[in-house]
């Protein structure tokens, strides 16, 4: 099984559009400003460290980062099973799993977010987090002062409390008291997570109204109750309730480390998803997709791992999520085609194909078939000069039918 995973807030730093502007997938900032009315281009490389410390930058700046991401890894025909999002990143979870369109997305971020910033002008507050604190002392800190709730439950030992200013600063003393170890304030604009986000609820319910959901092909699994939901229903009411309820991350994790992942592959700017995924499941193979050079990380740990289709198992049943999928090429430059499979027969219609085997090269760069199945035929032409992202190869996975 693959996991995709996207970041919420605090995972943005400036200029991290900058690494994708000559991959292809960076078309996605164009598509997201028109939809959104925003200048994300101008986020993405030029905004300061302050400005994306904003509400109303940080997460349309982080959703756009983590779809382009996205975007790269399916391009290599790498699909999950399951996604999971924390807080803001469940949005991107959705896009996944093709439960949200892309610019429908882009929109309801640039909603949520600006709602959630008129809340926190209304009624300011701080969140901290707290470390090496058990859940339910955390929980109980929290019961002892006023105005002061969970938010996040990120992983064990970890906790983040949000609240009024006064009421997160007492809560802090209260869970050192209580035996944590460390308790640091977050610089945000705001008590996300709780009751203090309730006049957000009206405007991002009218978002949600007006806003087509799908049936999710895969599950995702939500952050507030971190169960699997895949009906198109679900999500208004869940994305809704959000706004006000504790991430349950911690939770999300013991549910994904039940499928015993082969792989876990945190989707968008900095690697905090991934730490945590560390801490839980130290077994675990985890990657991070920040920029274009961890897609071939991606490709060679997915080649040591196993053969794609046997990950495909889902929880209710078999399903196979990966059909027929094409490989393309990473970079411009003479496409020469292997003259024959790691198992000896020639590279031709019907030859199979191994995770990682060698289709052929483009100028210096090995091209590797990032899944396995049957080769249905050679899109380029031996010789042929291919640019980025264009197709090379047809391969159809198992359990697809021609």
């Amino acid at each position: 099984m693959i996991c995709f995973l996207f970041p919420g807030q605090g995972s943005q730093k400036p200029q991290m559009g900058q690494p994708w502007t000559e991959h292809p997938s960076w078309e996605l900032v164009a598509e997201a400003s028109n939809a959104s009315g925003r200048d994300i281009e101008h986020l993405l490389l030029n905004a300061s460290a302050e400005d994306l410390s904003v509400t109303r930058n940080t997460q349309l700046a982080t959703y756009v980062m983590s779809m382009i991401a996205l975007d790269a890894v399916e391009r290599l025909g790498i699909v999950p099973q399951l996604v999971a999002g924390h807080s803001l990143g469940e949005y991107s979870a959705l896009v996944a799993a093709g439960a949200l369109a892309f610019d429908s997305g882009a929109k309801l971020v640039a909603e949520r977010s600006e709602a959630m910033a008129i809340a926190a002008e209304e009624s300011p507050g701080a969140m901290a987090a707290l470390l090496g604190i058990e859940d339910e002392v955390a929980e109980r800190a929290c019961d002892m002062v006023e105005g002061v709730w969970v938010a996040n439950y990120n992983s064990g030992g970890q906790v983040v409390i949000a609240g009024t200013k006064e009421g997160v600063a007492r809560a802090c003393e209260v869970a050192k008291e209580m035996g944590a170890k460390r308790a640091m304030v977050i610089p945000v604009g705001g008590g996300f997570h709780t009751p203090l986000m309730d006049t957000a609820k009206a405007r991002l319910k009218k978002a949600l109204i007006s806003t087509r959901f799908y049936d999710a092909e895969v599950p995702v699994v939500a952050n507030v109750d971190a169960t699997e939901h895949n009906l198109a229903s679900d999500w208004p009411g869940l994305l809704l309730e959000q706004l006000t309820s504790p991430v349950k991350w911690s939770q999300t994790l013991r549910l994904i480390h039940g499928y015993h992942p082969h792989l876990l592959i945190e989707m968008g700017p900095g690697a905090v998803l991934a730490g945590l995924v560390r801490r839980a499941m130290p077994e675990a193979k985890v990657l991070s997709v920040s920029n274009p050079d961890n897609l071939d990380d991606l490709v060679g740990a997915i080649s040591e791992a196993g053969p794609l289709h046997e990950f495909a198992k889902a929880h209710h049943g078999e399903h196979l999520f990966m059909q027929e999928r094409i490989v393309v090429s990473p970079i411009a430059g003479i496409f020469v085609p292997t003259a024959e499979t790691v198992s000896g027969e020639p590279l031709k219609e019907g030859a199979a194909i191994t995770v990682g085997e060698i289709l052929g090269r483009v100028s210096d760069t090995e091209i590797r078939s990032p899944f396995e199945g049957t080769l249905m035929g050679l899109i380029a032409l031996d010789g042929e000069r291919v640019t980025p992202s264009q197709p090379l190869a047809w391969l159809k996975t198992e359990g697809a039918s021609r």
